[in-house]
């Protein structure tokens, strides 16, 4: 990873894809990635859905500022000339009925084929629509959500603890992921299922989110990668210039880091009255 340095501006890539921020709900760690956006830039931008947490906000309104920053921070920077495609998932499914129009710049999509630097193609879709708990059995699919925003909030006590003892950040429902046998299976299956979704499309490889689960690899016969998320891990994927891509953890990164100061942005009036 490229590191800022003090009198510099943002890493720039080629392209930056972020997913599963859950804004709106109270586990999305909207401060870690207004920071990571402050220290990186991208000629395209993909929003890879549960960018907006639909779910929650249904259940019981929450919008802090710091929810509204990044929404802002994302617009600012496509007034500033990247591209930015948003591809909705299952929280932000609301978004679905505005396929291929614009907000503020921003273009939403069902799914995106993008061709990185070195000519490989990739399929990029949110992925909840191959997972049979979503498709098939919603209402379990919601009773899952409610059981993960526990363990979120658990989780959220936990690491407060853990950074007045001088800890780094740690995910419990991350750990758990990779200890419980069924859910590695599901990890397994949904990305077995994927990548049969790109050999369909003839493409290189899938880029996808929605299981939180941040990984590069090539098991399938094509390469998969998965952004990850912004409430457990803190993670991006990022497309260099040449054409690698690389696994951005934030929340093991931060701390290593300067701030940028923020860039005064004379069309953000309604972000500083709000503030």
């Amino acid at each position: 990873m490229r590191f800022v340095a003090e009198e510099g501006g943002p890493t720039v890539y080629r392209t930056l894809f972020i997913s599963d921020v859950h804004l709106g709900a109270r586990g999305c760690q909207a401060e870690r990635l207004l920071d990571f956006l402050r220290h990186h830039d991208a000629d395209t931008i993909y929003l890879v859905g549960d960018i907006v947490d639909g779910w929650q906000l249904k259940s019981g309104w929450y919008w802090p500022q710091h929810h509204n920053d990044v929404v802002q921070k994302l617009l600012r920077k496509g007034r500033k000339g990247a591209r930015v495609i948003y591809v909705p998932g299952n929280h932000d499914e609301f978004l679905r009925d505005y396929y291929g129009t614009h907000f503020g710049g921003i273009e939403v999509v069902e799914t995106a084929i993008h061709e990185a630097a070195d000519g490989r193609r990739y399929l990029v879709v949110h992925g909840d629509v191959f997972d049979m708990v979503v498709k098939h059995a919603r209402w379990l699919a919601l009773l899952g959500d409610t059981a993960y925003d526990l363990a979120i909030l658990i989780n959220t006590y936990f690491n407060a603890i853990r950074r007045r003892l001088g800890f780094r950040y740690w995910s419990l429902s991350q750990w758990a992921k990779h200890k419980v046998k069924n859910a590695v299976n599901y990890i397994g299956a949904f990305e077995e299922t994927l990548a049969a979704e790109a050999h369909r499309h003839r493409v290189d490889g899938v880029i996808c989110g929605h299981i939180h689960h941040a990984v590069m690899h090539d098991t399938f016969g094509i390469r998969y990668m998965n952004c990850g998320d912004w409430v457990e891990s803190c993670t991006a994927l990022a497309e260099h210039a040449d054409g690698r891509f690389e696994i951005i953890r934030w929340a093991e990164r931060e701390p290593t880091l300067l701030s940028l100061p923020e860039e005064e942005d004379p069309l953000d009036e309604d972000a500083e009255i709000a503030a």
